[in-house]
C-alpha cells in the first residue's frame, strides 16, 4: 500500500499538469474537465450531451494534444455506414488481393460527433470497439491502439432526424456530462480576445505510454469495505426506487467503482472517499436507468433522469 501511495505521489505533478493543460482550453469548466479526465483515466468513454458551440470539440482536441495522442473526428449522419467508421477491404490489382483500409476508429481518441444522427446499424459498429478495444472485419479481429477513448456528442434539444441511443450503447459510456455556457467573465474575454481555437496551444504533458501506465495505476486505488457497502447500497436503491423501473446493473456498479478510483488518483489519493462515489453517481448512472414515467419510445430528458438519481442517492446514508 505504501508503494502505491508513493507511486501516485510521484505522478501527481503530471496529473496536475494534465488538468491544467486541458483546463486552459476550456476555461471556467473545471467540473467538465475533471469528469473527462476521470473517464479517460478509467479507460471508459465519454458522452457529452449539450447544445452546439459550448466547447465539445475543443475538449476532445485539448485531451488529444495533452496526452500526445491521435484524434480523429467522424461526423455522424443518417447515411453514414459502419464501413465508414471501421474500414473496408478493397481489391488491390497490383497485388491481386484484398487489402484492408482501416477506418477512423483506429486512433487514440475518436470524436463521434452527433452520434444519434447515425442509424442504429452504424451506432452498433462502435459496440465491440468500446467494450473490447478491438474490431472484427472480414473474419479478422484487429486490436485498436492503446489508449483508445471515444468522445461522443449529441444535442439534447434537437430530435428531428435522430435515432435515440439504445440501452446497450448508452451502457458503453462510463460518464454522461454537460459542459454548459462559460462564466460571463470568461465568455466576455473570449469575445474580446478574438481567438477561435483555444485548443491550438495546449501543451503535450504526457505521451500515450505514460497515459496507459496511469490507467493501470487506477486499478491499484483501494475502496475499503465501508465504502463498498455504500456503493452497493446506492446501486440497490436504484433497483427499489418507485421512480425507476430499471435500476443499475452489476456493470454499472463496477463502472461507478472504477470511476471513483480514477477520481481519487486524479486528486492524488491511493484510496477512495465517500465523495468520490457520491459525486460521480449522477454522471455514471443517470443514462443507464429507466424512469417509471418513461413510455416505450420516449426518451426522458437528462434533467429528469439526473433528478431521479439524486433523489435515490439522497436517501442512502453516507458513511462517516
Amino acid at each position: 500500500m505504501l508503494a502505491v501511495a508513493a507511486r501516485i505521489a510521484e505522478e501527481l505533478p503530471a496529473l496536475q499538469a494534465l488538468r491544467e493543460a486541458v483546463g486552459g482550453a476550456l476555461e471556467g469548466k473545471h467540473d467538465a474537465v475533471e469528469l473527462a479526465l476521470v473517464s479517460l483515466l478509467a479507460r471508459g468513454h465519454l458522452l457529452i450531451e449539450d447544445v452546439p458551440g459550448v466547447g465539445k470539440t475543443t475538449l476532445a482536441r485539448a485531451l488529444a494534444k495533452a496526452v500526445g495522442g491521435e484524434l480523429r473526428r467522424v461526423q455522424f449522419t443518417s447515411d453514414l455506414l459502419p464501413t465508414d467508421v471501421l474500414g473496408v477491404s478493397v481489391y488491390d490489382q497490383r497485388r491481386a488481393e484484398f487489402v484492408l483500409r482501416q477506418g477512423p476508429i483506429f486512433t487514440n481518441i475518436l470524436l463521434a460527433d452527433e452520434i444519434n444522427r447515425a442509424s442504429p446499424r452504424t451506432q452498433s459498429a462502435l459496440l465491440e470497439a468500446m467494450n473490447e478495444g478491438q474490431v472484427s472485419l472480414d473474419g479478422q479481429t484487429l486490436p485498436l491502439p492503446d489508449p483508445f477513448f471515444v468522445i461522443a456528442t449529441q444535442n439534447p434539444q434537437d430530435f428531428a432526424g435522430t435515432f435515440p441511443l439504445p440501452e446497450s450503447q448508452l451502457d458503453r459510456f462510463l460518464l454522461r456530462v454537460r459542459i454548459g455556457y462559460p462564466p460571463s467573465q470568461v465568455e466576455m474575454r473570449l469575445v474580446l480576445d478574438g481567438r477561435t481555437d483555444t485548443a491550438r496551444n495546449v501543451p503535450t504533458v504526457l505521451d500515450p505510454a505514460r497515459l496507459v501506465a496511469l490507467q493501470r495505476e487506477v486499478e491499484r486505488v483501494t475502496i475499503d469495505a465501508s465504502l463498498g457497502s455504500y456503493l452497493h447500497a446506492v446501486i440497490v436503491a436504484t433497483r427499489t426506487s418507485p421512480l425507476l423501473t430499471l435500476g443499475a446493473s452489476t456493470r454499472a456498479a463496477m463502472a461507478l467503482g472504477h470511476a471513483a478510483r480514477a477520481r481519487a488518483l486524479l486528486r492524488g489519493r491511493h484510496y477512495c472517499i465517500a465523495d468520490d462515489i457520491h459525486d460521480l453517481a449522477v454522471p455514471v448512472l443517470s443514462h443507464r436507468l429507466r424512469l417509471a414515467t418513461q413510455a416505450d419510445g420516449f426518451v426522458p430528458t437528462r434533467d429528469e433522469a439526473e433528478a431521479a438519481v439524486r433523489d435515490v442517492i439522497g436517501r442512502v446514508p453516507v458513511p462517516l
